[in-house]
């Protein structure tokens, strides 16, 4: 079957991987010039399979005044006048509930668990070179509250299958020395030793290498409409001309949204800005060796090679991929108080993405109303975790097999 994929971020590579292992034609298309150029290109790097459960909690919802009123608060609200971003925000709202958060980290673990295995199947057959490993990952607390919250999940995705343990102040140092800058205000954390790290840009371009010449990659073309007849896709109207397939894969982050409005389909996806640096690693002996996520700061680390990956911020409506000088700042300045003397900061490589999210955080994957459009979209933060699950979902849908996972967990309400 010829199946063109909107989008040649690491959801789209993925999907290509997947359907072209069944011996489908696939074509990838991307307004970009190069593949991974997206929210893929220097995403926070930690594939984070068992750290899936929803921004929409209880929580958070507790939380949410001090983070709209402080000023240089980490989660900002950017307010429009596009409807769509209300009812987002009212969904929002609405799942910020115990059970709803409950029942979403469940099937989030699941397309997790599901994606990690489907990504080291990916490098069992075909070995691609990203900078991955599998180095475990400590999230700090800096107040007894968020400790006490800490345990709670702990407990409830123990339940689930998840394996992580809670530490002491004194345990997460012995773990991480180099987070000797921050004992005064460290209460402790939830160290899960089962979690990986990788360069999903480099990954996105391995895909490419090894897909080739058997998935073709149509960079440059920026789709401009949907067109559509008699409850089916017709083609795409592109600026290099109408392109037309058996089936569609809509994986194209934010632009989904205005993508799938052609086609009628009203996707609940907001994009939220985050931010990062890339700094260099200049005395070794201080560097983390595990990912850290550091929550009263609201920021990762992740060990790439010889460089850290520093991640933040959720700007939540920001439409826009500008890089805010204080923000970039703001993360320069608390990887030097966290890993002081560690890094160069002379020359970070800064970078701005917008996570395409459903309200709920949860991706939605499978068909439409129009028999031959399928999605695989709005995977928020975790698009590098969930990614390789999602696409192998995907992809036993238009075989006809039984996917691994309950694939009505991820359809799109219709």
């Amino acid at each position: 079957m010829k199946i063109i994929v909107l989008g040649a971020g690491i959801v789209g590579m993925t999907t290509a991987w997947w359907l072209a292992q069944d011996g489908h034609e696939v074509t990838v298309l991307d307004r970009a010039a190069a593949v991974g150029q997206g929210t893929s290109f220097a995403n926070g790097a930690q594939l984070s399979f068992s750290y899936v459960a929803p921004m929409a909690s209880p929580a958070v919802l507790r939380s949410l005044p001090k983070y709209l009123l402080e000023k240089g608060s980490p989660i900002r609200f950017v307010p429009s006048a596009d409807p769509g971003q209300w009812l987002w925000l009212a969904e929002f709202l609405r799942a910020c509930n115990a059970h709803t958060a409950a029942a979403t980290t469940a099937q989030m673990l699941a397309l997790s668990f599901h994606s990690r295995d489907a990504l080291h199947e990916m490098l069992a057959r075909t070995p691609m070179e990203f900078l991955h490993r599998r180095n475990g990952k400590l999230v700090v607390q800096s107040s007894r509250e968020g400790m006490v919250d800490a345990e709670a999940q702990l407990r409830l995705q123990a339940a689930m299958g998840c394996e992580q343990q809670a530490l002491t102040a004194q345990d997460c140092l012995a773990l991480e020395p180099g987070l000797e800058s921050i004992r005064h205000r460290l209460v402790g954390g939830i160290y899960t030793p089962s979690e990986e790290v990788g360069d999903c840009h480099m990954l996105c371009q391995e895909l490419q290498r090894v897909l080739s010449p058997r998935v073709q990659c149509a960079l440059g073309t920026e789709v401009q409409q949907i067109v559509t007849a008699n409850g089916r896709v017709t083609g795409l109207r592109t600026d290099k001309g109408v392109m037309e397939a058996d089936l569609y894969v809509l994986a194209a982050g934010v632009a989904s949204r205005v993508l799938g409005r052609d086609a009628g389909l009203r996707l609940r996806v907001q994009p939220i800005r985050g931010y990062s640096i890339t700094a260099q690693v200049r005395n070794g002996n201080r560097a983390p060796v595990r990912s850290i996520t550091d929550i009263h700061r609201k920021t990762v680390y992740a060990p790439l090679g010889d460089s850290i990956r520093v991640a933040g911020f959720a700007e939540v409506g920001a439409a826009k991929t500008e890089l805010r000088p204080d923000r970039i700042a703001t993360l320069a300045q608390t990887l030097e108080e966290t890993f002081p003397g560690t890094c160069s900061l002379d020359d970070v490589r800064p970078w701005s993405g917008l996570r395409p999210a459903t309200p709920t955080d949860k991706p939605v994957i499978g068909r439409t109303r129009l028999d031959n459009l399928m999605l695989n979209l709005g995977h928020g933060s975790l698009g590098f975790t969930l990614s390789a699950g999602s696409a192998r979902l995907l992809a036993d849908i238009v075989a006809g097999r039984r996917p691994g996972i309950p694939e009505a967990d991820y359809r799109l309400a219709m």
